[in-house]
């Protein structure tokens, strides 16, 4: 049986159509999940802040004593 070098050139061709495909869609996801890394490390700042903002407040804040 002999093999079709053409068809074999063929397929290639299409696997490495659909490869650049697959690249192009994988960079885009890094790119988002970049995005959503970030979105999530400012969020992480903003709660640190707001917590050390109470904090603060809760220390200046007189506090009934038991006596």
């Amino acid at each position: 049986m002999a093999l079709d070098v053409d068809l074999l050139k063929s397929e290639r061709e299409s696997l490495r159509e659909s490869l650049r495909e697959l690249e192009t869609e994988q960079r885009k996801l890094e790119a988002e999940l970049k995005s959503l890394r970030q979105r999530e490390v400012q969020t992480k700042r903003e709660i640190d802040a707001l917590g050390t903002l109470i904090e603060l407040h809760d220390k200046s804040e007189p506090r009934a004593t038991d006596s």
